[in-house]
C-alpha cells in the first residue's frame, strides 16, 4: 500500500505544479503586454500609409482604444 501512497502524491503534486505553473506563467504575460504592447501608434501609422490609407490622428487614436479595449 506504500508503493500506491508514493505514487498518488507524485501525481497530484505533478498535476498541481503544471497548474500552479500555468496560471503563474499567464499572469506574467498579461503583465508583460500591458507594459509592452505588441503595436504603438507609429507602427499603426506605417502599416496604414503601406495600405494606401492616409492616417490621421483621431482615426490612429480610435483604433488604439479598439485595440486596448479588446486586450482587456
Amino acid at each position: 500500500m506504500d508503493t500506491w501512497v508514493w505514487i498518488l502524491i507524485s501525481v497530484l503534486a505533478l498535476v498541481a505544479g503544471v497548474a500552479l505553473g500555468f496560471f503563474i506563467a499567464r499572469q506574467y504575460m498579461m503583465n508583460y503586454l500591458k507594459k509592452n504592447p505588441p503595436i504603438n501608434e507609429q507602427m499603426l501609422r506605417v502599416m496604414m500609409m503601406q495600405m494606401g490609407q492616409k492616417p490621421s490622428q483621431k482615426k490612429i487614436n480610435q483604433m488604439m482604444q479598439a485595440m486596448n479595449k479588446q486586450m482587456k
